[in-house]
């Protein structure tokens, strides 16, 4: 009799398992999430010189992350394809899918001279500031 419950409660112990796994981390876990847009983190900071944008884009291509500016508001976008393990899932935790992120920028940038940098999976953008905007010495005169 210890057996069959020792076996019934093993049989409990798969059920929940493969339960968990199919809820959580299986094939169909995120196929839900399939049309869902993923805001892209990034890090933002201001230089004298520019507005300086690095995201982590592990796994993008750099001819798939697109970058687009109209008027103030700049897009950052990508779709990172979906690991194919050649073995059983156990975990996907690495993002995948279709990321983006939308900022309206609130400094005047020179458009025609922002660069844009893709290397070892991160984007790094500069937008450098409109002439009015970068910070100038003013010498003082004596008379």
């Amino acid at each position: 009799m210890a057996d069959t419950f020792h076996d019934d409660v093993m049989s409990l112990r798969d059920a929940m398992n493969e339960l968990l796994e199919r809820s959580f981390v299986g094939p169909r876990a995120r196929a839900w999430e399939r049309d869902r847009v993923y805001q892209l983190p990034i890090d933002a900071w201001m230089t004298d010189e520019a507005l300086v944008i690095k995201a982590n884009l592990p796994g993008a291509e750099p001819d798939q992350v697109e970058i687009t500016l109209e008027g103030d508001t700049l897009t950052i976008s990508t779709e990172i394809p979906k690991p194919e393990p050649p073995g059983r899932v156990i975990v996907l935790e690495r993002p995948y899918g279709k990321l983006a992120r939308t900022l309206t920028l609130n400094i005047p940038i020179q458009a025609d001279k922002i660069d844009a940098v893709f290397k070892n999976g991160v984007l790094t953008l500069t937008l450098p500031k409109a002439e009015q905007l970068k910070r100038r010495t003013i010498q003082v005169r004596t008379t």
